[in-house]
Formats: C-alpha cells, structure tokens, sequence
C-alpha cells in the first residue's frame, strides 16, 4: 500500500485485521472475468468508505489520496447490496458481546422510535409527519441489546405509527436473532406490539412511566448496566443515516442477564 498520510477515519491495523479476513473471502469469491487482481488495496477502500461515512462528503469529493470514488462507490454498493456490510456487523457484535462475558446472541433487546427531519433532497413519497411529535420527515426504530448494540433497525415514513415499527423491528429480530425472548418498550408502543411479540415466542413488556416523574427521565430501573449514552449515540441521524444504507427510555427489573 502506498505510504500516505493517514486520516482520522482510517482503520488501524488492529481493526482492519478484525475485518480482512470477510473482505479478502469477499474478493477470492468474486474474482475479475479479466483475471485483473485490481488497482487498490482493499484496505483502502474501506479507509475511503469510512472517510466518506465520517465527513459526510460527497463521493466525488474524496481525496485524491484515497481510490478514485468509482471504485469506491463500486464496492460500497456490491457489499451493501449483498449483504458484507451486515455480515461485518454481525460478526464485531458477536465479538463485542463474548468480550463482555455474553453470549454471542441476546435473549433481551430494547426497542424504540425516533421521528427525525428529512433532508430536502429526500423523496416525499418515502416522509410524512408524525403527527404527535409535530416532526415531518422519517420514523427510525431501532432494537439494541443491553450492550447498547444494534440487532436490527427499520426507517419509515414519519407518519407511521409506532406498532407499526414495533412489529417491523420484532420480525427482523426473531429472524436473525432466535435467541431474543424479551423485549422492553416504552408506552409509544401498544398492544398490538405485544401480540405481535407473542405470535414470534417474544414477551414484550411495556415499560410505564413512573407518574411521580416530572420533565424527561430516562426509565432504567435495571439491574444490568446500560449506558444510555450509547443509546443516544446509536440513534443519531448521522449514525442511522450510514447504518441504514449498508442494510436498510425504558427498562424492567431483570433478574439473571449475563445471557441477555
């Protein structure tokens, strides 16, 4: 690789070893009908991704430094598309996960929306207005762990009511996830949530607000320790926005999680 100076966004060698091993069977499996091995480093590649995801430039705005942005774009879009973006999540969270003395898959997961502003180059076939919350634009739903990682994410029109987000994010979680038994949600979410939970072996609780509580607090009445910065920080714009391409306060009592 050609010696450069190196961006913040750049992987470190300890965190492209993590990943180079999917990116280099990605690229034995696919290889060119002309023979050609390729001009660009994979590492790069990925370094110019990430440049791209961090600054939020447009593709033809990268550095000249970097991979021209038609191989970039190119690679971005083939592992967007089939699915190395989402294999490369799975297996990091896997890995956080064992780390942290867990099992590899959840048994619990926390479910929640957010209604965002839309940019105004976004269709308005695909926004509307939540009409609670008074936001136009998109409703992003998101299931964590009680790590704080992300199992599953659904973005969809503002206007769309929470159940229907709710459902969404349970059915990706049973199916990538079998190992989820519980969910907790907050009171945005209703009844069906719950029976939809139950049709997939899911015990949804709704978790009430404590009506001694005034202004905004977070609900973690937990024996586990979920920082909800990380939350906040998985529910960013900017975060999802990214999340979503590649693919795509509440709490309870809870008596044993080290599997959760």
């Amino acid at each position: 690789m050609v010696e450069r100076r190196g961006y913040p966004s750049d992987l470190t060698v300890e965190r492209w070893a993590l990943i180079e091993p999917v990116i280099t069977a990605w690229k034995a499996a696919h290889p060119s009908v002309s023979g050609h091995q390729g001009r660009y480093e994979m590492r790069e590649i990925v370094n110019a991704i990430f440049y791209q995801s961090r600054t939020g430039c447009q593709w033809e705005y990268l550095p000249h430094d970097l991979p021209p942005p038609g191989a970039v774009k190119y690679y971005f879009y083939k592992w967007r598309d089939d699915g190395t973006t989402e294999t490369i999540h799975e297996i990091l969270r896997c890995q956080v996960r064992e780390r942290a003395g867990r099992a590899e898959d959840p048994s619990l997961v926390v479910l929640d929306s957010q209604s965002v502003h839309a940019a105004v180059n976004v269709p308005a076939s695909t926004t509307g207005r939540d009409a609670a919350k008074k936001v136009p634009g998109r409703k992003k739903g998101i299931a964590v762990d009680v790590l704080g990682l992300i199992i599953a994410v659904v973005v969809m029109a503002a206007s769309v009511h929470e159940n229907q987000v709710g459902t969404a994010l349970l059915d990706k979680v049973a199916a990538r996830t079998p190992a989820v038994t519980k969910a907790l949600v907050d009171q945005g979410f209703k009844n069906t949530v719950v029976a939809h939970g139950a049709k997939s072996g899911i015990d949804v609780e709704i978790v009430e607000r404590n009506p001694q509580d005034k202004g905004f607090i977070p609900q973690l009445t937990v024996t586990w320790n979920l920082a909800t910065e990380k939350i906040i920080a998985l529910s960013s714009d900017h975060g999802l926005r990214r999340l979503v391409e590649h693919h795509g306060g509440v709490g309870a009592e809870v008596a044993d999680t080290r599997s959760a």
